[in-house]
């Protein structure tokens, strides 16, 4: 049976994407569903451009962030089931079947997750390695993953309405990840579904992709050290990639030691902490490989092991500097 799906797409400034995610959406093989765009008083052509769709358009008085247009969104919505997503993500034309399927399994106390397919909308090197790099890391714990991203959220309607929604007050990202908490010591079971898929569009340059590297590790610090969880293994801030930095961090330090003290054991070590590195970010490598072939999963080796971190340090130590010495949030 085929339950009504509303569909709820926060947008601000998108004018550039938000068409192709409208397109996408009402090209889906399922008929029962709605599709409701929140405004959060865009000064690009946002407006125009989704007035040329059958959604329904809400536009927000002043600019209050993509939680409260996800939960304006949600409010004013007619479905059973109530699938978040966002103006730079498009539905796959199986997605919302995929939705329903995945609903009719769970019941209503079950948020259920959707990740990014792991080739992206744009094909260049850095946005199909964070595709990959997000869609193995959301879904590697499927029976019991430790947040659902806005991105591809499913959830009964009524219990979004007793919940509260997201939070309106927060920092500028990850407020998925605080909803999804307060949900679960609610009693609320969390699921991935891997077959719940959206494609999503980057546009990731190197700087780009390391801009974001950055910016994800400083706000999900800041919460992680106030919720008490830095170390947890949760999503994309992954067991892996917290092992990787760290990896990076030590081999850092004792190449700098070897070139200053020429002792060869310096060198054993960091081959060890590498060899160490690479066993328990095996199944990440593997992703790489089996998604583009040698010649992208050895250039995303390189990159995740080499480079990537360094935001993700500088993002973190920006984070633990400001909550030991400023003690915002």
């Amino acid at each position: 049976m085929e339950k009504y799906i509303s569909v709820v797409i926060p947008n601000y400034n998108m004018a550039a994407v938000i068409g192709k995610s409208l397109e996408a959406a009402f090209a889906s093989e399922y008929e029962n569903f709605e599709v409701i765009v929140v405004d959060d008083r865009s000064d690009d052509d946002s407006v125009e451009v989704i007035e040329r769709f059958p959604c329904r358009l809400i536009r927000l008085e002043e600019r209050s962030g993509a939680s409260k247009a996800r939960n304006t969104g949600a409010l004013n919505s007619r479905g059973e089931i109530i699938f978040f997503t966002d103006a730079d993500c498009l539905l796959m034309k199986d997605t919302l079947s995929a939705v329903n399927r995945a609903f009719s399994r769970a019941g209503p106390d079950v948020i259920i997750g959707g990740t990014y397919t792991r080739i992206p909308y744009d094909r260049d090197f850095f946005s199909i390695f964070q595709s990959v790099f997000i869609n193995y890391s959301e879904t590697k714990n499927a029976e019991n993953p430790d947040y659902i991203a806005a991105h591809a959220l499913v959830i009964d309607a009524r219990t979004f309405r007793k919940s509260g929604g997201f939070p309106e007050d927060f920092l500028p990202i990850i407020e998925d990840v605080e909803y999804c908490h307060r949900l679960r010591r609610s009693g609320c079971r969390l699921v991935m579904e891997p077959e719940i898929q959206v494609r999503h569009i980057f546009d990731f340059s190197l700087s780009g992709s390391l801009r974001n590297a950055f910016r994800k590790s400083k706000y999900w610090t800041m919460y992680s050290l106030k919720n008490r969880d830095l170390l947890a293994d949760s999503g994309t801030a992954s067991a892996e990639l917290k092992t990787n930095t760290a990896s990076y961090c030590l081999n850092l330090l004792l190449l700098s030691l070897w070139m200053f003290l020429q002792k060869t054991g310096l060198l054993l070590a960091a081959a060890f902490v590498l060899i160490i590195n690479i066993f328990i970010n095996r199944r990440l490598f593997r992703a790489f490989f089996e998604t583009k072939g040698a010649v992208f999963g050895i250039q995303a080796v390189l990159y995740y092991t080499a480079l990537y971190p360094l935001p993700v340090c500088i993002g973190t130590a920006a984070a633990v500097t400001g909550h030991f010495f400023n003690r915002k949030y």
